[in-house]
């Protein structure tokens, strides 16, 4: 019998593997990796382990000997060189070729770079090791610059001054997260990041990274300033590493694109996680989410969907961030130009208090929701987004108010 492959040993991958044998799939399991390092989870890279608070260990998806207890050919520093569906085969780097029976594409994302001289002397967050290295940069008294206002720009700033650093925080749009929150939540973010000591730069762009020999001095931004750095963090996105699905000739299209079930253009081949831009039904539209729930979520669906399962994959979207005393969750899709209001329930932006929900709203209807230093209320903004009807905006931002009755 043919293995059930999966190409990308990280979180998606492994949730999916794990799903298989949950189901009663008893034949073979191959999960290919190309790190060296066993499944394991992004979050901690950027919060808690980078951080120091949590130990390396807490990462992984599996312990060591779960992959061999459950029977999953766990291959590390593997990669994979072609996909060929009308072989049903893999190639491995080496030439070995694998035939499957279904496949199972998790292959993520990767690093964008940023085109300026220098770039290559700067650390990047994808992977374990690069927290390792950020860690080993983020000193006492080491000045740091990180650009882009992303969420791992802001995670890792925040870590930077936790751990003792100075921290210039460079962004060229002009608040943090503008692309994803908008104005009024970016400055929300540029106030907290400031209110700890950050020195917030937006509205700058970079020329240069300085380097000496293989250390950066500093950071040359667009108006010919120059910040001096010790260590410089490059946050400015990642994209959808879809290599094999183009040379394969499945339809891509900023991500694998799949359906509901998240089947690719070919019948015996899925996707899962940050590559998969999938078909939402509840939503209407195709969406690649990049978010730990997302891997955590669509690896399991993927794999019940591989074994003939009726599977309608559409997950509010939802992921958390981490930044010094403020913890938040959000859930929705309310991308810029899809919303007309923002309404906020508990402390306004922009004064001390850090516990609000504020809301992306259209027509009334709610997009998306985000908690900040507020629990136990994701289910109920996830049921608004669900509902798909005007609410009543008075009713909802009234924290005498319980959302579940909204």
């Amino acid at each position: 019998m043919d293995p059930y492959v999966i190409v990308g040993a990280g979180l998606a991958g492994a949730k999916a593997a794990e799903t298989l044998r949950e189901e009663g799939f008893a034949g073979p399991v191959v999960l290919l990796g190309d790190e060296d390092e066993r499944p394991y989870e992004r979050p901690p890279l950027s919060k808690g382990y980078l951080l120091g608070k949590d130990p390396r260990e807490s990462a992984y998806v599996h312990p060591a000997d779960w992959y061999a207890a459950h029977d999953v050919d766990l291959r590390l520093g593997t990669g994979v060189t072609a996909l060929r569906p009308a072989e049903h085969e893999v190639e491995l780097a080496g030439g070995e070729r694998l035939r499957y029976a279904k496949l199972l594409l998790a292959t993520g994302s990767v690093v964008r770079t940023l085109e300026v001289p220098g770039f290559e002397a700067a650390l990047t967050l994808r992977r374990l090791p690069d927290s390792d290295r950020i860690r080993g940069a983020f000193r006492a008294g080491a000045r740091v610059v990180v650009i882009g206002a992303g969420w791992i720009g802001l995670e890792t700033a925040a870590v930077a001054r936790q751990r003792g650093g100075s921290v210039t925080l460079v962004e060229a749009d002009e608040q943090p997260l503008q692309r994803v929150l908008g104005a009024e939540m970016g400055a929300f973010f540029a106030d907290l990041h400031r209110s700890q000591g950050v020195d917030v730069r937006l509205r700058s762009g970079v020329r240069e990274i300085v380097v000496d020999g293989d250390r950066t001095t500093g950071v040359v931004l667009a108006d010919g300033s120059e910040v001096p750095a010790d260590a410089v963090v490059v946050g400015v996105g990642i994209r959808p590493d879809t290599r094999l699905a183009e040379a394969a000739g499945l339809e891509v299209d900023d991500g694998v694109v799949v359906d509901a079930s998240l089947r690719t253009s070919d019948p015996d081949v899925y996707a899962a996680g940050d590559v998969a831009r999938a078909y939402h039904p509840l939503l209407g539209e195709r969406l690649r989410v990049e978010h730990w729930a997302n891997a955590l979520n669509g690896g399991p669906a993927a794999a019940r969907s591989m074994l003939g399962q009726q599977v309608v994959y559409d997950r509010v979207p939802y992921f958390f961030s981490d930044q010094y005393d403020v913890g938040l969750e959000y859930s929705g899709w309310a991308p810029p130009g899809s919303y007309d209001d923002v309404a906020v329930r508990g402390d306004a932006v922009g004064t001390a208090g850090r516990e609000f929900v504020a809301f992306w709203l259209s027509g009334g209807r709610v997009l998306a929701g985000m908690n900040v230093n507020v629990w136990d209320v994701t289910g109920d903004i996830q049921a608004l987004v669900r509902r798909g009807t005007p609410v009543d905006r008075a009713r909802l931002t009234d924290p005498a108010v319980p959302l579940a009755e909204v």
